[in-house]
């Protein structure tokens, strides 16, 4: 038998009889009657027994300890009460619990926490309608998660969350993308955050002597930790995690300065809601106060709602990007360093997308040679990182979390199925046994025939000691389960709290969907369930980081006409034309593209299917004016992946040169179909429309160009013509 099933079988073993028992029991009775224990010595009894202890303790199962009088350490007893163990009852509403069922709908294959999710709602809707027969999911469609998903992650996860909560120390391999190296890292882990698509370790880096940030997709190999101790390290009291969250990606690292950028009238409003978080916003007449610095004004004509945007950046690039973004609604003001640096990457654009494209080097490589690919692939480690799961000898790797609620969370299941379907014998007639179909326990925990077999052979062996087991279950040929629970398994019958990584995933998917689900209610939840667990999970180990949620009060305003089906006014900044309009729409779902969420409706005006963003809507307004849902309307009408938010009738292809500064990148993002031999990468982008292509080009601040379709360039060439006049910025 495997280790680590030999180690699940003693925890649970220990909590059944401890749970069986109902009284305090001796270090000396669990020695002797607990599966696991029985036959060590003495040494070798406490160093497995505390080692338990301290495992259980970081999955938030708590033993009671009574220590006597005269603090002899062998004389402790230890019980564990139903209140450590058990889940208390929430009382969701019909919403509430719909709510939460469309979020795992939305959520499940995507999220790297989709299988604690899944547990969690198990756990917290025992008794009600199973999470997983989730409603028709007419009004909200969700896809932000993908970056974020993966069985190699999920894994870090667990093995990042639990050494957090240990204070434990862990070693790893780390990809700098800056350097193009791989290194090992030694890490005091203090939080996770996740923003942006991607989830981030902060922690006490030792060989940096410096907090650090760490993206979890670069670390390479396993997580391990560093040493065998109970704990390595206290997290500072001063460590604000806050702190970090509250960045934009210009903003992570030290801070080299300040920029000052004049914002137009046009999406000032923009600006201010979403990015106001980050610096300042003033009003542009405070350059001209006596005592303010010099911010070379000369040139800069002032509209009326013109704002003044001040912000610190550690990233000159990152700030750079950005403005270019905004086009000409975006003035870089000063002549400081950051000032040249903008003018000489708008340079080096105008020069790239001359009327001549750049042509490929004579020593070029296509793609698809091996060894090309070899050369230009991030470098990988060559050793093994050190630590407890590695090799023989080094003690027993820790269970994972997600398995140990899974089989938590099956004894439920099992032991529920057993006493609501069991017939005493008659007359005349066999007794029978309660049973459960093997296919909807696959279904519900999402797993397959040979895990669930396997998890039930462990939970046939799980006992109170003294032969007594938790339950006895076996398949049947008609595909079924047969359950036999014995007396004492109604220990089990109950839900069990939430282990941490399940806490942490819940609150977590209620915190990314946020208030875009019109049939329910989030937050409301959200409150139940944090009122039940006796701490919000989000407060130690995981923040999601709302980079874009400060547009849920138009979501909430959205949400509602969709309910109500009532037509809504929208007035919708149009990027691409660079103006202001009122749109006056049917809603009929909430949905998440690939920038960001968007309201899917039908404009009587235009006769079709459009989605506007919600970042660009100043105002949502319902109206009194009901409407009929319109059968032939998907509000999931696509052009080529993307989502139809004008008269696009088909998505073209670009082909872009990355430079060589920025290939690392491109690789991790886009699909490179071209290696040059200078280091430089060709990119394939689809877009609906040109002016897509045209900000993603600027914003890649003269490292990116078009080599073809020739219209693309020239509307990149004319963007930056645009921008070089001092005029022309900010319209």
């Amino acid at each position: 038998m495997a280790k680590d099933t030999e180690k699940l079988i003693r925890q649970l073993s220990l909590i059944s009889y401890l749970m069986a028992e109902r009284r305090p029991v001796t270090a000396l009775e669990i020695r002797r009657d607990v599966e696991g224990y029985s036959g060590m010595n003495e040494d070798a009894f406490a160093r497995r027994f505390y080692a338990d202890r301290s495992e259980l303790e970081s999955l938030r199962i708590q033993l009671t300890v009574d220590r006597p009088s005269d603090g002899a350490a062998e004389q402790e007893n230890y019980s564990l009460r139903p209140e450590n163990f058990h889940l208390p009852p929430i009382a969701f509403t019909d919403k509430e619990l719909a709510a939460l069922q469309t979020a795992l709908s939305l959520l499940d294959g995507e999220f790297a926490y989709a299988e604690p999710l899944r547990l969690a709602l198990q756990q917290i809707t025992w008794g009600r309608p199973s999470p997983l027969r989730a409603p028709e999911q007419r009004s909200v469609a969700l896809g932000i998660t993908a970056s974020a998903g993966g069985h190699e992650l999920s894994a870090r996860l667990a093995k990042v969350e639990t050494a957090i909560f240990r204070n434990k120390t862990i070693v790893f391999d780390y990809y700098t993308m800056q350097r193009d190296e791989v290194g090992a890292r030694r890490v005091d882990p203090y939080h996770l955050l996740f923003q942006g698509g991607q989830f981030y370790l902060l922690g006490y880096a030792h060989e940096r002597d410096a907090v650090r940030v760490f993206r979890l997709s670069r670390i390479r190999g396993k997580v391990s930790y560093a040493t065998k101790a109970e704990h390595d390290f206290h997290r500072p009291a001063d460590f604000d995690p806050r702190a970090y969250a509250n960045r934009a990606d210009w903003q992570l690292g030290e801070e080299q300065g300040a920029a000052e950028i004049l914002i137009s009238e046009r999406i000032a409003w923009q600006v201010e809601r979403h990015f106001g978080r980050y610096g300042e916003i003033c009003e542009p007449t405070q350059l001209a106060e006596p005592g303010a610095p010099d911010r070379s004004r000369e040139d800069v004509e002032l509209g009326d709602g013109d704002r003044l945007f001040v912000t610190g950046y550690s990233d000159p690039r990152g700030i750079i990007s950005w403005v270019l973004g905004l086009g000409v609604n975006a003035r870089l003001l000063g002549s400081d360093e950051l000032a040249e640096e903008l003018q000489r990457r708008l340079e080096l654009l105008a020069e790239r997308h001359d009327e001549t494209p750049p042509s490929k080097p004579d020593a070029s490589v296509e793609d698809g040679d091996s060894s090309s690919r070899a050369r230009m692939s991030p470098p990988r480690a060559g050793r093994k990182t050190s630590g407890e799961d590695e090799g023989a000898g080094r003690g027993e790797a820790a269970i994972r979390p997600e398995r140990f609620a899974r089989l938590v969370t099956l004894a439920s299941i099992l032991i529920k199925a057993g006493r609501e379907g069991a017939q005493p014998a008659r007359p005349g007639q066999p007794g029978r046994l309660g049973t459960v179909a093997v296919d909807e326990v696959c279904e519900r925990l999402q797993i397959s025939e040979e895990e669930l077999r396997e998890d039930v052979n462990v939970l046939n062996v799980v006992n109170f000691g003294g032969g007594s087991y938790v339950l006895y279950a076996e398949f049947n040929e008609q595909g079924e389960i047969e359950v036999d629970p014995e007396p004492y398994s109604d220990n089990f019958d109950r839900p069990a709290r939430l282990l941490p990584v399940e806490a942490k995933a819940l609150v977590a998917a209620i915190d990314l969907i946020g208030e875009h689900i019109p049939e329910g209610s989030l937050t409301s939840a959200r409150e139940k369930i944090v009122a039940a667990l006796g701490e919000d999970p989000m407060e130690q180990g995981l923040q999601v980081a709302q980079t874009a949620g400060d547009d849920w009060g138009v979501a909430r305003e959205v949400s509602r006409a969709i309910v109500k089906r009532r037509m809504i006014e929208l007035e919708y900044y149009k990027e691409n034309e660079d103006e202001m309009s009122l749109r006056r729409v049917e809603p009929y779902a909430l949905t998440n593209g690939r920038e960001g969420w968007y309201v899917a409706s039908f404009d009587p005006e235009r006769d079709g299917v459009r989605h506007f963003r919600l970042d660009r809507i100043k105002r949502a307004t319902v109206t009194d004016e009901k409407f009929e849902p319109r059968p032939e309307v998907d509000p999931a009408a696509e052009v080529d992946g993307w989502l139809r938010t004008g008269e696009v009738q088909a998505s073209r292809s670009a082909r872009v040169l990355v430079s060589r500064e920025r290939a690392r990148w491109a690789r991790e993002a886009r699909r490179v179909v071209e290696e040059w031999s200078d280091g430089s990468v060709v990119v394939e982008l689809s877009f609906a429309g040109v002016d897509w292509l045209v900000r993603e080009i600027l914003k890649e601040a003269g490292d990116a160009t078009v080599l073809e379709p020739q219209d693309a360039r020239e509307a990149v060439s004319a963007a930056v013509a645009r921008l070089r006049e001092p005029s022309a910025a900010p319209a």
